[in-house]
């Protein structure tokens, strides 16, 4: 019995792996990549010491060993004591560079080297509560990632993480639509200088969608979503794209000295 139960996972298994990457060719023929953004839970600053430590020195080398040129690192600009956090960005140009990452890190012995603390963290101090883990295919309007182009201090940097729910696929598909069709048009012409548009195809929210816009600094922020409103306006009325959101959810972010966004 134990012999049938473990033939039938390994197919199952082999099942969802054909599945994956199938999708990964889809996509690739589409160019439209595949986003992770993983988001670190943890507590207390020696587990943040850990974290940036190990995405400084070993993460973000080894993705640039993997051809993954820029990823970004950003925490939010205000702090939850209780559950603080550290947003991690990385594009895949296809679902099969995601999908074969992990072996190529576990053969990457500079990485294993340089992450050793994070890596091999004992129990009793591990370096974050949990970690939360989206995947996204960017739309197809914008379907590659793009580097912001700002030309103030890092330091002062302000970028907005917002996230698009929707009461079902369909709906969810439909504000996804808005975006191809008027909403990225929208914020190219006014230089909003986003990162990222994508729609969570994999997530603990879903039906979902995300994108990453950036400033010079708030003030700057502020001054863009006032003049989006006018152009905006005249997209959101038309009887097509109404009631295709159930929830906006915004966050600030700034981004880490070591982030290559």
């Amino acid at each position: 019995m134990d012999m049938i139960k473990s033939f039938t996972l390994n197919i199952l298994k082999a099942f969802v792996l054909i599945l994956l990457l199938q999708t990964g060719t889809a996509y690739a023929k589409g160019g439209q990549y595949i986003y992770q953004l993983k988001i670190y839970h943890f507590k207390t600053k020696a587990q943040a010491d850990v974290i940036d430590e190990y995405l400084e020195k070993a993460y973000i080398p080894a993705m640039h060993r993997a051809g993954i040129v820029s990823v970004g690192v950003f925490k939010p600009i205000t702090v939850d004591t209780l559950d603080q956090l550290i947003y991690v960005f990385t594009p895949f140009k296809k679902m099969d560079d995601l999908m074969n990452l992990e072996t190529k890190l576990v053969k990457d012995k500079q990485y294993q080297q340089d992450g050793k603390t994070y890596l091999e963290a004992s129990y009793k101090t591990p370096p974050y509560t949990r970690i939360e883990a989206i995947l996204l295919k960017a739309f197809s309007k914008s379907p590659e990632y793009k580097l912001p182009k700002l030309s103030g201090p890092k330091s002062e940097r302000f970028y907005e993480l917002r996230s698009y729910e929707g009461h079902t696929e369909n709906i969810s598909a439909n504000k996804i639509g808005m975006f191809n069709d008027a909403e990225i048009k929208i914020f190219d012409d006014l230089n909003f200088n986003a990162v990222f548009y994508g729609e969570v195809i994999a997530g603990r929210v879903m039906p979902n969608l995300m994108y990453l816009t950036t400033y010079e600094n708030k003030a700057d922020r502020d001054k863009h979503w006032s003049a989006f409103g006018a152009p905006y306006g005249k997209v959101s009325g038309l009887p097509q794209y109404q009631n295709n959101v159930s929830k906006n959810v915004q966050v600030y972010l700034k981004p880490t000295d070591y982030s290559d966004i």
